[in-house]
């Protein structure tokens, strides 16, 4: 009965997703682990610099194919009237370059003329209740992308309440706005986020002012979050109910992509090893000719942001206030400094080329590149002014820098051969852990002769080159002892291989899209212009299910925003970040506060009985 029980349990399939900003980046994520990537179109893409015509596309998805890997695309901007067509025609060029799935957040499309490709509900949609879950899941999509600002009780609480995998982040930059909600880029300048066109705000240096103008804080990157991090929660995630992991970034490089990727391969491998409930989505083994490491590549320091809830374990802050720019990894403090010469208190070693930036006793971040190395001492390219004391991170690291450079990954699916002969046939027998199998044979002038001398161990030789292809021989069973020239035996290996890579792309099926509830109700009566309705099909759908009031995106309203409209929704509260957050007694900082970048002044407003904070427009 426990032999039954154990036959009839379902793995539950763990996906590592992987940004790309075109075709290249996308298959060394494949090479290095990735089971999903999710890349752009020519257009349409939440990231308007991260696009990729169809040929391109069509060549990444051949080759994740092979190893059971999926290709999503991303039409996750909001669409206007006169686009909906071109978006219509798009699809249908990416479904039959074979890409598994969309991520979309115009609900227009569910109203278009497409194949019946999967779609996935994008962080564009803002979901971070059970109640919006179980409408996308009835609305018929087979993934749901949860808002980066979950704790991990919230995103059981989500779990808990729908059947389709649960989508979260992982690893990467951090908006601070939630996503999908970020009005202020188009508002001040005329680009909108949920075109692909972010100004990015939240990235610039601010003074922190009081109501009368006087300045609190000079030149900090206040909205500025660091780097998301959760590397050291994937268990407590996938407790949690998240089955996709999504690292950030389709505009970062390939180095980049490569390391953060086979971090996670390998922590998640771990993970799924000691769980027999879990199995991976793709197939297929990465090895590595490096060691990964979070903290060498770009990273703004890390946080947990609100996994662990609204109160940061240790005490780490959530913003990176001194700079936007890649802090690195920490490497040391600085012993002594004369002109263009530190020595550092440091085990790091160093080469000549390496990046270095610090941050000193006022919080001012600097940077400079090695010249010179001579032991402990480091000849920089310039002065700079770095003091005893002064902790020290390496920006760049040539020597990893130049080992990713090249090949620095391979994957191979496992395969099983089987050998033997029937009268005057050869035949040969591929197994694969795909679950795929081809049986092919070779007619001979005649029945092979005994052998002489053993053969296994030759024949196995020949049979295990195998380098030109994904494969890689785990058990070959020869049953016989006879003799076949060397030959014979590749041209059989390398039909069979053939054979069974044609069986495979044949056998390769996507997901196909769900079914949509139409008699499902949208959980909110009314919509803002935060919910970014820009066409009438998407105002139609949303009518279909319920809703009574729509106010358009402010995309399709060209006037300037009104005193007091939120252009940013956030979780994160620069009250909270600073040590002065109201709930808890704070008066380090005086009520109401501002932020000044030039001429632009927004307010702070904290809605304490929410904990959230909003950025208005303040009064000149």
């Amino acid at each position: 009965m426990g032999g039954s029980t154990h036959m009839s349990l379902k793995r539950r399939k763990i996906e590592l997703l992987a940004p790309a900003k075109n075709e290249e980046i996308g298959i060394e994520a494949i090479k290095h682990g990735a089971d999903a990537v999710y890349i752009g179109a020519n257009a349409f893409g939440a990231r308007s610099q991260a696009g990729n015509d169809i040929d391109a596309i069509k060549r990444l998805t051949d080759f994740a194919h092979q190893f059971d890997a999926r290709i999503y695309c991303t039409v996750n901007t909001i669409i206007y009237d006169h686009e909906l067509k071109e978006v219509e025609d798009m699809i249908h060029g990416l479904y039959r370059a074979g890409v598994d799935a969309l991520i979309v957040q115009d609900m227009a499309l569910l109203r278009l003329d497409i194949p019946p490709i999967a779609l996935h509900a994008s962080t564009q949609c803002d979901i971070r209740t059970p109640e919006k879950a179980q409408f996308l899941e009835k609305m018929g999509f087979s993934q749901l992308v949860l808002a980066r600002e979950l704790s991990l009780e919230e995103i059981k609480g989500i779990s808990n309440t729908v059947k389709v995998p649960i989508e979260g982040f992982c690893h990467g930059a951090l908006c601070v706005s939630y996503s999908g909600r970020c009005q202020i880029s188009q508002a001040l300048k005329g680009r909108s986020a949920n075109r692909g066109e972010c100004a990015q705000f939240c990235r610039l240096s601010y003074d922190l002012e009081d109501s009368d103008g006087n300045k609190l804080m000079k030149s900090k990157h206040l909205l500025s979050l660091r780097d998301f991090n959760a590397s050291d929660r994937l268990q407590q995630m996938i407790e949690a109910g998240i089955s996709s992991f999504k690292i950030e970034g389709r505009l970062k490089d390939v180095d980049y992509v490569k390391n953060v990727v086979a971090y996670y391969r390998q922590a998640l491998d771990k993970i799924i090893a000691n769980d027999d409930t879990l199995e991976r989505s793709s197939a297929g083994m990465s090895s590595f000719t490096f060691t990964p490491s979070l903290a060498k590549s770009f990273n703004r320091s890390f946080t947990h942001y609100f996994i662990d809830g609204r109160h940061p374990k240790n005490g780490i802050k959530m913003a990176s206030i001194h700079t936007p720019k890649s802090q690195g990894e920490y490497v040391g403090k600085v012993a002594t400094a004369s002109g263009n010469v530190i020595t550092l208190n440091s085990n790091a070693s160093f080469v000549n080329g390496d990046g270095l930036s610090y941050i000193d006793s006022n919080g001012n971040y600097d940077g400079f590149r090695v010249n010179k190395v001579v032991g402990n001492k480091l000849f920089l390219k310039e002065k700079c002014n770095v003091k005893p004391g002064d902790s020290v991170y390496k920006t760049y690291d040539k020597a990893f820098s130049y080992i990713l450079a090249k090949p620095s990954a391979k994957r191979t699916i496992d395969l099983d051969f089987t050998l033997w002969t029937a009268g005057n046939r050869l035949c040969l027998k591929a197994c694969d852990e795909r679950g795929c199998m081809a049986t092919h044979s070779i007619t001979l002038d005649s029945a092979p002769e005994a052998a002489k001398q053993p053969q296994a161990e030759r024949q196995r030789q020949v049979l295990s080159k195998l380098g030109d292809t994904i494969f890689a021989l785990r058990d070959c069973d020869i049953r016989g002892d006879f003799f076949i020239p060397a030959s014979v035996l590749t041209q059989l290996r390398r039909e069979t291989i053939a054979l069974l890579e044609r069986t495979h792309k044949i056998a390769y099926q996507s997901d196909l899209r769900r079914n949509e509830d139409k008699s499902a109700t949208f959980p909110y009566q009314n919509l803002a212009s935060a919910d970014n309705v820009a066409n009438h099909i998407t105002e139609q759908f949303y009518h279909e299910h319920g809703v009574t009031g729509i106010e358009p995106a402010i995309e399709c309203d060209n006037s300037q925003p009104k005193q007091g409209q939120p252009l940013m929704t956030t979780r994160y509260c620069l009250r909270r970040e600073l040590g002065a957050c109201l709930k808890e007694g704070g008066s380090k900082l005086p009520t109401p506060l501002f932020l000044r970048n030039g001429k632009t002044l927004l307010r702070v407003n904290c809605d304490c009985s929410r904990c959230e904070m909003t950025i208005t427009l303040a009064e000149k």
